[in-house]
């Protein structure tokens, strides 16, 4: 088995000789003659893209097709249509119907990369796929059948995916049927300097020009670096080094330059804060936003609920009395301040109501300024008082008898 192993290596390039490592070669070697689904794990840049290749190329669809797609680099809007196609018309644009890679890769191996970035919705479909091979393409309604091998890979860590609700629990059991563990460089201590120098003889060639050697101290901070890239960031310093540098002799104070952050060797999970943060995007601030709001919204209708059962504090708990005090001080506060201005109203009702016409304005009879009328009603007047007699009547208005006798002839006055 370790002859194959070899072999295996040398055939898709891969270079080490940890136990951890030969390890995973060995499960690729094994799974590869089965349809059993498969998924690769490791931290970013450690490789995971040689084992899907091992398992297709020593399966018996090797002479099919084998199609690589990266689940992160396709838009969430588009996955559905990219993986499992659609037909003419479907959304805007879709002016022709199209092969998904499910189709298309039929009796193959389709190789998802970054499956943990796939959409929630686009996760129910492949869920479909993995148990009975059927999908559906988008705008349509007629139900394909593929045969397809898939092969996943992640670098993120499943088990927090899962439990914040951005990975379906029942597709991560399904693909990982049988899982492969791809170390990460820094466990692989001897196999450091070893990719170095694979490395830096590829690019001498490439560039036409010396290796670059390392020293003993260079080797040896090789060894004791965090390689938080992996495999990708010891290559892209082997790249730089032979580009960069007119020295082919490598000296470890010359290598520090090339390796960001070598004073802090910190762990690979450097992100650790932000994984256990609850804010990871927009959408799930507005939906923890949305379940407080519900939250309190349920709290408020058991609280009214309660007072209008006219239940008081003595079934809530020490910490809610004072929450419910405060709400009946500023509820008879409110009484009081009802009470008050209702008072006020009544003390101001009387007034309102003698003051009911106020806004008419008071008319008053105008006094006629005519000399008849005023004569006629002075001599009426003092014909009244004196009991009809003239001569009295005559002496009060100041006239002789003789003229009061013309006026009442003149006014005709009945007597």
């Amino acid at each position: 088995m370790e002859l194959s192993t070899q072999t295996i290596k040398q055939r898709f390039g891969i270079i080490g000789n940890d136990h951890l490592l030969n390890r995973a070669i060995e499960k690729a070697v094994r799974v590869s003659p089965t349809d059993i689904s498969v998924l690769v794990t490791g931290e970013s840049g450690v490789g995971k893209e040689s084992f899907p290749k091992i398992i297709h190329q020593l399966s018996h669809r090797k002479h099919n097709k084998y199609i690589a797609v990266n689940c992160g680099a396709i838009p969430e809007g588009t996955i559905d249509s990219e993986l499992f196609g659609h037909e003419k018309g479907a959304f805007t644009g879709a002016t022709s119907s199209r092969k998904g890679y499910f189709e298309v890769a039929d009796g193959g191996t389709i190789f998802l990369d970054e499956v943990g970035e796939l959409p929630l919705t686009t996760q129910v479909r492949l869920l479909r796929v993995l148990e009975n091979g059927e999908f559906i393409k988008v705008g349509s309604s007629e139900v394909h059948k593929t045969n397809v091998r898939i092969v996943a890979a992640t670098n993120l860590n499943m088990e927090i995916a899962i439990q914040k609700g951005k990975f379906r629990e029942d597709l991560f059991y399904r693909l990982s049927t049988v899982e492969i563990k791809v170390p990460a460089l820094r466990k692989r201590k001897e196999d450091i300097h070893l990719l170095f120098r694979k490395f830096a003889s590829d690019f001498a060639k490439k560039y036409n020009m010396p290796t670059v050697r390392l020293d003993d101290n260079a080797q040896k901070l090789l060894t004791i670096y965090n390689w938080n890239g992996n495999v990708r960031q010891l290559r892209n310093v082997a790249e730089q080094l032979s580009v960069l540098e007119e020295k082919r002799n490598i000296s470890v104070s010359l290598l520090q330059t090339y390796l960001p952050n070598f004073n802090s060797n910190l762990p690979a999970v450097v992100n650790k804060q932000q994984e256990s943060s609850d804010f990871s995007n927009e959408r799930e601030i507005l939906y923890k936003i949305l379940f407080d709001m519900k939250k309190d919204l349920n709290d408020l209708k058991q609280l009214t609920k309660h007072l209008n059962s006219g239940e008081r504090n003595t079934e809530y708990k020490k910490d809610e009395k004072s929450n419910l005090e405060k709400l009946y001080e500023s509820k008879s506060d409110s009484s009081d301040l009802i009470e008050i201005a209702n008072k006020k109203l009544d003390y101001e009702k009387p007034n309102q109501t003698e003051d009911k016409y106020h806004f008419a304005e008071e008319i008053s009879e105008e006094e006629t300024l005519s000399i008849h009328d005023n004569e006629l009603e002075l001599i009426i007047k003092a014909l009244e008082r004196n009991n009809g007699k003239r001569k009295a009547a005559a002496r009060e208005l100041g006239i002789s008898e003789r003229t009061l006798y013309r006026k009442i002839k003149q006014h005709d006055i009945e007597l």
